[in-house]
């Protein structure tokens, strides 16, 4: 088992927190680090609310928790039973006691539809698909979990083929089963061809109309099916800064697909050399970045990407109380800027600026600039 930076966050929450969710995408490895807690806590109750055996042994709800008010009860896969929130609030307010309750769930944007009822009594846990400070920061490992993802399933798999085979299927389901369960009706074709067309677009701005004329939809019907995406936590949608009211800005989003192994499997890339032969390279690594620098924000900062009109662009700006820190994402061992980049710099006026390259060792670029490899994001996000 790999050593996740959300353990660290649960742990502190449940000294506090009557109830703790945990977000992330199915197998993710939400439930591994949730039945960690079976070692540690000798009164913790796990229960699958996908199986019927389980949601069987809940029963009605009150009468089963309050029999159970001196376990920590573990809930996975609890958007399936919207109806549990409004008894959690009630038994949290019976018995207040932190740790009672640690929540799982693969859909944010249900999962805090559902629990806006625990507001006060719930703490979020983000879960990332694993990530290069939980790996290993050396360039061959980097470079693995570049190609494979963050999936564990996929990162850990025997050979290529296996990872490949794994992120295939994983699709498949989500396709099939997951996001139609989320409320995303749409035949399997036209939801495999617009995550497709997502992947192509990985890391441009949004254009909804140029799909919604690909696929014969609508732009709102666009709108709505990339809102299930990101919502399902398969899709990241970076926002525009927008605090320079003298500049004229971009104002749509940037899109990823979240995890780099999927991407590559809509891609089509199943190697390292057809992955940095392909002209997708350059975005792929971007996203790849961003999702280690998404993973690694201090508690109440943003992400946001900056560019104007006349050709500015930095690719992330993070505000972090403060402090104010930009990244540029270059796949080069020896990056260079454009003269739009140091314009930026002069319009957001970041604290310090970081290129993220895959080097093996930070160094000085400029004054207020240094080059870092992926691993040392944490450490400049922490301060």
């Amino acid at each position: 088992m790999f050593s996740r930076i959300a353990l660290d966050s649960l742990t502190a929450a449940l000294t506090w927190s009557p109830a703790v969710a945990i977000l992330g995408p199915r197998q993710v490895g939400k439930t591994t680090l949730a039945r960690s807690l079976l070692e540690s806590h000798a009164q913790a109750l796990y229960l699958d609310l996908e199986s019927p055996q389980d949601r069987a042994r809940l029963g009605e709800g009150p009468l089963f928790l309050q029999a159970h008010a001196a376990h920590m009860l573990i809930l996975d896969e609890v958007q399936n039973s919207p109806e549990l929130f409004s008894i959690l609030r009630g038994e949290i307010d019976r018995v207040r006691r932190p740790g009672r309750f640690v929540l799982l769930g693969s859909a944010s944007f249900e999962l805090l539809r559902q629990s806006q009822s625990l507001a006060g009594r719930l703490s979020l846990i983000d879960m990332h698909p694993l990530l290069v400070n939980e790996v290993g920061t050396d360039l061959q490992t980097v470079q693995t979990l570049w190609l494979r993802g963050g999936f564990p399933p996929s990162f850990c798999a025997a050979d290529g083929q296996t990872s490949w085979h794994w992120r295939e299927a994983f699709i498949r389901h989500l396709l099939h089963t997951d996001l139609p369960a989320l409320g995303l009706r749409v035949d399997e074709p036209s939801l495999r061809r617009f995550w497709r067309m997502l992947a192509h677009v990985h890391g441009q701005l949004f254009n909804a109309s140029g799909i919604a004329n690909s696929l014969d939809v609508s732009a709102p019907t666009i709108n709505r099916w990339l809102d299930h995406m990101v919502g399902a936590l398969l899709v990241r949608k970076l926002e525009p800064f927008h605090t320079n009211p003298g500049k004229r800005l971009v104002k749509s989003p940037k899109v990823y697909v979240r995890d780099s192994g999927l991407l590559h499997s809509l891609l089509g890339l199943t190697s390292v050399a057809d992955l940095q032969g392909h002209p997708s390279v350059g975005a792929s690594w971007e996203g790849f970045v961003i999702d280690q620098i998404a993973a690694h924000l201090p508690a109440g900062a943003s992400m946001s990407f900056y560019r104007t009109a006349a050709g500015a662009e930095l690719d992330v700006v993070v505000e972090a109380g403060q402090r104010r820190i930009g990244f540029e994402i270059k796949f080069s061992v020896a990056p260079k800027v454009s003269k739009g980049f140091w314009q930026s710099l002069q319009d957001v006026q970041p604290h310090h600026t970081y290129i993220v390259a895959p080097v093996p060792q930070r160094w000085p670029f400029a004054e207020g600039v240094d080059v870092i490899p992926v691993g040392d994001i944490a450490k400049v996000l922490a301060g």
